[in-house]
């Protein structure tokens, strides 16, 4: 049978995600920091936006109510039954847009669609909820910077200032040398005839400047140069620099036996070596407030007033905007339909941008307040209180889908008295335990945590003592089990762990 073209009609479905829906889905994933440079760019683009500093600079007439009718039917939203799993839909524009009513309020505000009765409250941070934060984002000193100080203080010669210089230059960021000196060596200008020992000679000099140690070329090296800044009088000091200098992998190995027949030494001076090793820093620049510190401003805090938790939106991550009153008033007397068509556009797109900003801050409210509900218990007592929580509890309980959920509770943070964490810290599989109730992975891993802390250092826990232990407070856990969430806890295993002393 020979194939012909024919046309043939068929029925289906499928979700066509409108422009306003794909904004408010694009918004709602962002973090505070995300929204502001997404904010800020709408601001350049957009003549018909403006923020504003102050609640009293945004209070406006609302809308009449066939303008509000108007904005509800462009308005995209968020519920379940229009955001199924988008992601293998067709979500192409269809480019269709509604005409703008030629009669405009023209000082449309954040108020207009986000008054003091919605369920989105906001609050300043005080200074005592700051107390968490004791900067904002600062840039700091380099190690290059910090280094070259000194070595200006210094009365060098032209070619030893040089090769302190590359010295410095070859530290990387824990402030140990990143290469060797015989690479070193080929930088330097062959008149120079510059030798290996010159080097080490400045070298030397480097590490004896602050912080000590700076230019280490291993552990060991570094380890030894911080012994050597002791006084002389320090308990076993000889005992540590011999094991520093010559059986510092047995002592990564805990092979204690060894040690002691090795260096000739008593258990007790054994103890005391070992803890003065301990005391030591393992990096150089540890001691340097290097670079710059990112510091997470919360979406949302949490409160407790008249013994009961509220939870409010940070203002500091809600900024506010609303539509330029003057520009907005042009529309009626702006003669050119061109300029006015334009016009029309941009305050169409200003309102769609401030309602989505609404819906991003009611939904974040609404899930913030469900999960503090249900994680009351962790805010009285802590992480070993944490109840089990999946994402597809709180989705029933605020009729959203969840995925929508996912999204809200991505780089969005929450500060509790408990600290700062982001709201997908709340949510944990759960466990059954023997009493038949369920008990959440984060709380037992802060069981897992406690045993740990306090078990004997001489005798360490093993994770199917750990088990037992577990068994003994009604939480059924498997050891591989137990294992992953000591890995997670980055707890070592117990023969890691053991230790003299």
């Amino acid at each position: 049978m020979a194939l012909k073209p024919s046309l043939s009609l068929r029925l289906g479905q499928q979700l066509r995600m409108t422009p306003q829906l794909q904004q408010a889905i694009r918004l709602l994933q962002l973090s505070s920091g995300e929204l502001e440079l997404e904010i800020q760019e709408a601001l350049d683009s957009n003549f018909m936006l403006e923020s504003t500093e102050s609640e009293e600079d945004s209070t406006g007439p609302l809308a009449d109510e066939s303008e509000q009718s108007s904005a509800n039917e462009a308005d995209a939203t968020l519920s379940k039954d229009n955001l199924e799993e988008y992601n293998d839909k067709d979500t192409s524009d269809d480019g269709s847009s509604e005409d703008l009513p030629e009669d405009f309020p023209i000082d449309t505000t954040w108020d207009d669609y986000y008054s003091e009765n919605s369920g989105a409250s906001t609050r300043s941070l005080t200074n005592e909820d700051e107390n968490y934060l004791e900067t904002l984002n600062s840039t700091t000193e380099t190690i290059q910077s910090h280094m070259l100080e000194q070595i200006n203080l210094l009365n060098l010669t032209e070619q030893d200032r040089f090769i302190a210089i590359s010295l410095i230059d070859a530290t990387n960021d824990d402030g140990m040398l990143s290469t060797n000196l015989e690479e070193l060596v080929e930088i330097f200008p062959q008149d120079w005839n510059i030798e290996i020992e010159e080097i080490e000679a400045v070298l030397h000099l480097i590490q004896q400047l602050d912080p000590i140690g700076m230019g280490s070329r291993d552990l060991k090296e570094y380890l030894f140069l911080q012994l050597c800044d002791l006084p002389t009088e320090t308990p076993c000091l000889k005992v540590a620099k011999s094991l520093v200098e010559n059986y510092l992998p047995l002592l990564g190995s805990r092979d204690y036996n060894r040690l002691t027949k090795k260096l000739r030494a008593s258990d007790d001076d054994l103890k005391t070596a070992i803890a003065l090793i301990k005391t030591l820093n393992p990096r150089p620049a540890s001691k340097l407030n290097l670079g710059k510190v990112e510091y997470v401003e919360p979406d949302v805090l949490v409160v407790k007033k008249n013994s009961i938790w509220r939870v409010e939106l940070n203002s500091k991550a809600t900024p506010r905007i609303q539509v330029n009153s003057k520009y907005a008033a042009l529309i009626t007397k702006e003669k050119t339909s061109k300029d006015v068509s334009q016009m029309k556009s941009q305050l169409q797109e200003a309102r769609w941008f401030i309602k989505s900003l609404q819906q991003r801050n009611d939904t974040l409210l609404k899930v913030a307040k469900k999960i503090v509900e249900r994680q009351t218990d962790f805010l009285e007592h802590g992480p070993s209180a944490m109840k089990p929580l999946v994402l597809n509890d709180i989705s029933k309980e605020v009729d959203l889908h969840e995925s929508t959920v996912s999204r809200v509770t991505t780089q969005k943070y929450m500060l509790t008295p408990k600290g700062v964490f982001e709201l997908k810290y709340f949510f944990s599989s759960h466990v059954t335990n023997n009493l038949g109730g369920d008990v959440s992975s984060t709380a037992i891993k802060e069981v897992i945590k406690q045993l740990v802390a306090d078990e004997n250092p001489q005798k360490p826990l093993s994770d199917s003592k750990l088990c037992s232990l577990l068994a003994q407070k009604n939480i059924t856990v498997a050891r591989r089990t137990i294992a992953k969430y000591r890995d997670i806890l980055q707890i070592p295993p117990s023969n890691e762990r053991k230790q003299l002393i």
